[in-house]
């Protein structure tokens, strides 16, 4: 006995292509309509002064071992208004913060033993959100691309020690100048409080002086 399902399929798909063929007049307008939106990076008030291709590690405490932070650009971005530096490197695909901290004067940057693409240094990093006391670890492609990152980044943290150093001799010399006008206003003030004698007065305690001297000069007389 011979099936009748193909047959029935058949109908079934001519009946589906009449119903497409069929026109409605309807117009189906797009359900949502998207529009172009600006994505603010935070490094809109910042200068790139470094921009390279490297692969970041962390030193784990706990494994005592380094861990893989991700691979992508480390940039130095300067501040246009304070001029401070900062160290910002994101995973290349995902742009995830690695490693977000400032560049101070009391940091400095070693070569890794044994690996001359790679330089190691300490900072208090803000890449998770919290503050944290990270080892660092960054390789690079080339020895050169090493060398430019470790020259800048002594160069930075350098200029960063020479700008705190004027800004406290500012500090200093604005706080000497104000107690400089302070302490003159005050010699002012004490020359304007100090008492006047007249011509009489001064005669009148000269006199009442020479009197005192006298009756002092006297012999005490006998009993």
């Amino acid at each position: 006995m011979a099936s009748t399902e193909p047959e029935h399929q058949h109908r079934e798909d001519e009946e589906a292509v009449a119903n497409e063929d069929e026109d409605t007049g309807a117009q189906v307008a797009p359900i949502v309509k998207l529009e172009a939106v600006p994505v603010s990076t935070g490094e809109e008030d910042e200068d790139p002064i470094l921009d390279l291709k490297s692969k970041l590690y962390r030193f784990d405490k706990d494994g005592n071992q380094w861990k893989e932070r991700g691979a992508g650009t480390v940039k130095f971005l300067k501040h246009k208004e304070t001029g401070k530096v900062r160290l910002v490197m994101r995973q290349s695909k995902t742009l995830k913060i690695c490693a977000n901290h400032l560049v101070l004067p009391t940091m400095t940057v070693q070569e890794h033993a044994g690996n001359e693409k790679s330089c190691v240094w300490h900072a208090t990093d803000y890449a998770d959100g919290e503050l944290k006391d990270e080892l660092f670890c960054i390789r690079f492609a080339s020895i050169d691309n090493c060398k430019a990152f470790m020259e800048k980044f002594q160069e930075v943290a350098e200029s960063q020690g020479k700008k705190e150093e004027n800004k406290d001799a500012a500090a200093a010399a604005g706080l000497l100048e104000k107690l400089s006008v302070e302490e003159k206003k005050t010699e002012d003030k004490a020359g304007e409080e100090a008492p006047v004698v007249s011509e009489k007065e001064e005669k009148e305690t000269k006199s009442d002086s020479e009197k005192i001297e006298k009756k002092d000069e006297e012999p005490a007389s006998s009993t």
